[in-house]
């Protein structure tokens, strides 16, 4: 089974858990990826805690919610599809008629075969979700509308994993679990930060720490940063928001609100060779939490690469994000990218060359021994990078300027540096 395959079959086992910002559905979740990362943490933040300018809500628990017509019948029922209940329902247990069932229930007026996903996390109210086709076929009849659930003193519930680097400095990879049964969504972006995380932990050496979150969009990353800011303004040199990366249309980049920070380079930099069509939007375009982790005085390194872009693929927040939107290929594309990007990170230095004028590449095995026309063209890559290896160009920079991916330049720094040509330094020259 290869790599997309694997991360398919985790959202297929995700995909029928009833998720929300809190509640067990997130606790189910979270224990599951724990089989697969054994270091996970978990963290539980209880309701009312103050959180910036946010309160952590009341945890909400749904046992049932459904609406029968008059003979008994469920015609719709959240144990078939959990996107009919709006999520953070109150306790419902109420006869209407068809006029007053409307007043309950949302639709999706320009998609209608499609069930939509609702919320109303902070303010009490009570709803079903349906497709626009059934709530117009409805006929005249007295309904029942019930909803078992309730909202409690609980707590908001994260999953945060650490990876040891050489350096403390760190890398944030976050992603979110906080929906109910949507597959590229919700959970494309949990499946490619568990596949990510076993495969850094296979790495022998790693310059940087890993900081992945799994954790509540917008109430999850503002509680998790209102505990942990001061040491992530310290240490967090690049980071990503995982989300909707499982679709196989396109590539999406959002930048970080300065633009140009290392993780921007990076994503800017494997995108222009990986998939040079990429749709590029500005920060104005963000949506997920982004927001909370570029806001002003937060100020980290954060940016966005995804498939089709959130709100802007036709199945988004709806029933249609289901398990034939994502596919093992797109998931298997987004951890190559992902990969590279890291990688480059992790080699991203300056690099200089040890001796004057051009090295004897010959004597090291590095060039052809025979020269004749297009000899020269196998090591082009090669020589264009020590053109530009003069301490004064990081390894980003020069892949721009030469215009080779910075995956091919990586097995060229490893021939230089063990023929002892190359030196690497964190810093610029003068």
């Amino acid at each position: 089974m290869n790599d997309g395959q694997k991360m398919y079959r985790l959202v297929e086992r995700l995909f029928p858990i009833c998720r929300s910002i809190t509640g067990d559905g997130v606790r189910e979740t979270l224990s599951i990826l724990k089989e697969f990362l054994p270091d996970l943490k978990t963290y539980e933040v209880p309701s009312g805690t103050q959180v910036f300018d946010w309160v952590v809500p009341k945890e909400w628990k749904i046992r049932e919610a459904y609406i029968e017509n008059g003979k008994g019948e469920r015609i719709i029922d959240m144990k078939k599809n959990n996107l009919h209940v709006m999520g953070y329902s109150m306790p419902l247990d109420k006869y209407v008629n068809l006029e007053e069932l409307k007043n309950f229930v949302y639709v999706q007026e320009d998609q209608p075969d499609a069930i939509p996903y609702v919320t109303s996390y902070y303010k009490e109210r009570s709803g079903f979700c349906m497709s626009r086709h059934m709530r117009d076929s409805l006929p005249e009849d007295r309904y029942h509308l019930y909803i078992d659930s309730e909202l409690f003193d609980g707590s908001l519930t994260y999953g945060e994993l650490i990876l040891p680097g050489a350096s403390e400095k760190e890398i944030l990879l976050s992603t979110y679990l906080c929906h109910p049964s949507m597959a590229n969504n919700e959970l494309s972006g949990p499946a490619l930060a568990a596949a990510l995380a076993e495969w850094l932990g296979s790495l022998p050496n790693r310059t940087y720490t890993y900081r992945i979150l799994f954790i509540p969009e917008t109430i999850g990353s503002i509680t998790y940063l209102s505990r942990n800011l001061d040491t992530m303004k310290q240490r967090v040199i690049a980071g990503y928001v995982l989300s909707c990366v499982g679709d196989d249309r396109t590539y999406s980049y959002i930048p970080s609100r300065a633009g140009n920070t290392l993780a921007d380079r990076a994503a800017r930099n494997v995108l222009r060779f990986h998939y040079p069509e990429y749709k590029r939007y500005t920060y104005l375009d963000r949506g997920s939490d982004e927001r909370q982790y570029n806001a002003p005085g937060v100020d980290l390194p954060v940016c966005v690469v995804c498939r089709s872009k959130y709100g802007e693929f036709p199945e988004y927040h709806t029933s249609l994000d289901n398990l034939s939107l994502v596919t093992p290929e797109g998931l298997a594309g987004s951890l190559d990218v992902y990969k590279q990007m890291i990688l480059a990170i992790e080699n991203n230095a300056f690099y200089r060359i040890k001796c004057l004028c051009e090295p004897q590449l010959g004597k090291r095995g590095l060039y052809p021994t025979v020269s004749k026309k297009g000899s020269y063209d196998a090591i082009k890559s090669m020589t264009d990078f020590i053109a530009y290896a003069d301490g004064r160009h990081d390894l980003l920079e020069i892949s721009e300027i030469i215009g080779v991916a910075v995956k091919e330049l990586i097995p060229i720094i490893e021939k230089l540096t063990q023929n002892q040509l190359l030196e690497k330094s964190n810093a610029r020259s003068e």
